[in-house]
C-alpha cells in the first residue's frame, strides 16, 4: 500500500511538477539539477532572474515549489529553504492540480482580511512553522547513545 500511495501522490501532484519541469527547461543549459529525497531541485542564474523579477514580492523569492520540483536562486538557498519547501511539496501532494489555485486563493483571502498576501497565506504559515520546528530540532542536543 505504501508504494501505491507514493505513486498516487506523485501522479496527483504531476501537473504542478510538469510546470516546474518546464521552468527548468527554460534555462536548462545553465541550471544544475539534482534529486534530493525524491524532489527535483534546480538553481542557477536563469532561475535566479526569474525568482527575483517575475514574482510579486519585493526583491523576489528565494525558492518556489511546483509539485516535486523546487527552484531556487542558488545552491545555498536550496539548503536553507529545504524544510520550508518540503512542506509545499507535501501540500502539492495533498492538493494536486488544485494547489496553485488554492495557494492564490489563500493569498487573496489574507489580503482581503487586511493581512500580508504572502506571510499570512495559510500555506506559507504552515511552511514557516514547520521550518522553524525543523531548525530547532537540528540544534537539539543528541540523546544518550
Amino acid at each position: 500500500m505504501g508504494t501505491i500511495a507514493a505513486i498516487a501522490r506523485f501522479v496527483w501532484a504531476a501537473p504542478n511538477t510538469a510546470l516546474g519541469a518546464v521552468v527548468i527547461l527554460v534555462g536548462i543549459w545553465r541550471v544544475p539539477v539534482r534529486v534530493v529525497d525524491g524532489v527535483l531541485e534546480a538553481h542557477g542564474p536563469t532561475l535566479a532572474w526569474l525568482l527575483t523579477n517575475l514574482l510579486p514580492m519585493s526583491g523576489g523569492v528565494a525558492a518556489v515549489t511546483l509539485g516535486h520540483v523546487v527552484l531556487a536562486r542558488d545552491a545555498e538557498l536550496l539548503e536553507t529553504t529545504r524544510a520550508h519547501e518540503r512542506v509545499h511539496v507535501r501540500q502539492c501532494e495533498i492538493w494536486g492540480p488544485l494547489f496553485v489555485p488554492a495557494y492564490l486563493a489563500a493569498s487573496v483571502i489574507a489580503a482581503l482580511r487586511g493581512e500580508h498576501f504572502y506571510f499570512d497565506n495559510a500555506f506559507e504559515v504552515e511552511a514557516y512553522r514547520a521550518a522553524k520546528v525543523a531548525r530547532r530540532a537540528s540544534f537539539a542536543p543528541a540523546g544518550p547513545n
